[in-house]
């Protein structure tokens, strides 16, 4: 059985810094895609950055210059860095590991259970 745990949420000022984390563990065979998405209230959840197994990046045009992806393949761990939070990067913060579990020849996507962060004067 394989689980996300997610952390690294909670409530900011503009400005300010948060580090998220999520942590994939049980029978993972292999890890490719790792990725971090949001979704504000009424909002859609979309994409605020990913990094392939070899560290290429990309992020969302909202974000760039800003928050920074990173991966720990040793750890299973993905982590976003967010400096200069903005009140519009309110929102639940989610993972997305693209992964192999054993006993199958096939990657599925997986997803963490979401931590809520709050930017706010």
């Amino acid at each position: 059985q394989v689980q996300l745990v997610e952390s690294g949420g909670g409530l900011v000022q503009p400005g300010e810094s948060l580090r998220l984390s999520c942590a994939a563990s049980g029978s993972i065979i292999d890890i490719s895609l790792m990725a971090w998405y949001r979704q504000a209230p009424g909002n859609q959840r979309e994409l605020v950055a990913d990094i392939t197994f070899i560290g290429m990046l990309n992020y969302a045009d909202s974000v760039k210059g800003r928050f920074t992806i990173s991966r720990d393949n040793a750890k299973k761990t993905v982590y976003l860095q967010m400096n200069s939070l903005k009140p519009e990067d309110t929102a639940v913060y989610y993972c997305k590991v693209r992964l192999r579990p054993r006993g199958s020849s096939q990657f599925d996507d997986y997803w963490g259970q979401g931590t809520q962060v709050t930017v706010s004067s």
